[in-house]
């Protein structure tokens, strides 16, 4: 793991820092780079304009790790009402949660009936729910989440770290499901006996998963969704899913919100699928930090948004 990376991953576990950055102006200024503002509407805003461009967009409430069971049912309540201000503004959205939002830290089972709760409201509503991941010690308790929630729920999908040695054994064994699988590199900080420590070797294990499921794709047993902004990699995935017969809205590319737009619109007029991933909320200076460490260069990006 590069130095720039260790530092920036260190940094966002740092309590001190959280608080100093969030009561700053100026750190705050420089977040809407990635984000366009802590409340709900400034989301449903931005989302807005995404749509605009043709493209689809994944909407998350940032926070991770409530620590009280009332805490996690007001976050349900949360995105109970953001799938209501979907529908009513006739948005191509979905939502994608993080399970210790919903308190998967507390009780398993209270987390389980708030993330069916949230599925039901995302199929009544004509949307979908996913599940984000966090780090390794949550992959099997989110897993069984999302077996559960895939059972009733054709359209839930389920983001995949590419870093995690497992995840080939694991992409495997959720096929018989067909499942909805969003491949992301991973941002979190893991020990080398779970996850490969070198960008390069995730850089290989990622399209070799995207091949993966493509294969499946091709067989009718997964819809693959490529998160990454490594525009090269998406081209050799696009050129392979031709070759595959994988068609353009059988599987899709998700970027996030303020990052590579011009390259977002660009895949999208050459045809492409795409989905732009708006993260909204306060508790967002844990998740900016790793959004920084999985491209340590995005940091003279936000040094320019706060001085330029």
């Amino acid at each position: 793991m590069g130095i720039g990376r260790s530092l920036l991953l260190a940094a966002a576990k740092s309590d001190t820092l959280n608080r100093i950055a969030t009561r700053s102006a100026v750190v705050r200024r420089a977040t809407r780079a990635f984000m366009p503002g802590e409340t709900m509407e400034d989301g449903l805003r931005a989302g807005a304009a995404v749509a605009e461009s043709g493209r689809g967009i994944l909407f998350t409430r940032l926070g991770e790790a409530i620590t009280t069971s009332a805490e996690a049912v007001a976050v349900r309540a949360h995105y109970e009402q953001l799938f209501d201000a979907i529908k009513a503004r006739g948005l191509p959205a979905q939502v994608s949660i993080k399970p210790t939002q919903l308190g998967l830290d507390l009780s398993e089972d209270e987390c389980a009936a708030h993330c069916r709760a949230l599925a039901d409201k995302a199929e009544a509503t004509g949307s979908a729910l996913w599940l984000d991941m966090e780090d390794a010690t949550y992959v099997d308790r989110t897993l069984e989440l999302y077996r559960l929630i895939r059972a009733r729920h054709a359209r839930a999908g389920l983001a995949l770290q590419a870093y995690l040695y497992r995840t080939p054994k694991d992409v495997e064994a959720l096929l018989p499901l067909n499942p909805a699988i969003r491949l992301v590199k991973g941002a979190y900080a893991e020990p080398v006996s779970v996850a490969f420590p070198a960008k390069r070797d995730t850089d290989a294990a990622y399209e070799a998963l995207s091949a993966q499921m493509l294969d499946a794709a091709a067989r009718r047993s997964c819809t693959p969704i490529f998160g990454t902004h490594d525009v090269p990699l998406l081209q050799r995935i696009i050129a392979k899913a031709r070759t595959l017969g994988v068609a353009p809205g059988t599987y899709e590319i998700h970027m996030l919100y303020g990052i590579r737009e011009r390259e977002q619109l660009q895949l999208r007029a050459e045809g492409a699928t795409v989905a732009t991933l708006i993260s909204y909320g306060e508790a967002w200076y844990r998740w900016y930090m790793r959004r920084l460490a999985e491209r340590p260069a995005n940091v003279g990006f936000v040094v320019r948004s706060i001085f330029g």
